[in-house]
């Protein structure tokens, strides 16, 4: 199923392409960073910045964005989504932007163009909360991270 996805580019975009895809099975769609050719980004090590793209999405209601990580990114130069996935509502209008950070050893510079993040739409469920008084008990009960082991 494709959907359609209307995308707005702001003016400091107009010449960068829009969000595609790297191949024809991939899920995420390319973000590229639309800092200005002047202003590059330099990243030291655990250091965070918000990389603008220059893209306004229209989400349809029940859909959101979850912007992803690169995984090149991550294993050559420790660079990655800080609140990954970030997470686009369906009714966000404003510039979509992707939250660094370098926790790499090297400087990373991040400069117009370069391929910064995936977005994944997705199909978003909801739910109706309501209290109970216990819940149903299953095998690993409360236990928390970890308490599975690894094997």
């Amino acid at each position: 199923m494709t959907l359609p996805l209307p995308v707005k580019r702001l003016p400091h975009a107009e010449d960068l392409p829009l969000p595609s895809y790297a191949s024809a099975g991939a899920a995420g769609l390319d973000l590229v960073a639309a800092n200005r050719a002047d202003a590059v980004i330099a990243l030291e090590p655990m250091e965070r910045a918000l990389v603008p793209t220059g893209l306004v999405v229209q989400l349809p209601a029940g859909y959101e964005a979850q912007v992803r990580p690169r995984s090149g990114l991550a294993l050559r130069h420790g660079v990655t989504v800080l609140n990954a996935p970030g997470t686009v509502d369906a009714d966000y209008r404003g510039e979509i932007m992707v939250l660094l950070v370098n926790l790499g050893r090297e400087t990373f510079v991040v400069e117009r163009g370069m391929r910064i993040a995936q977005l994944v739409v997705a199909p978003v469920t909801t739910v109706s909360p309501f209290a109970v008084a216990t819940t149903d008990e299953t095998g690993r009960a409360g236990g928390g991270f970890g308490s599975t082991g690894l094997s």
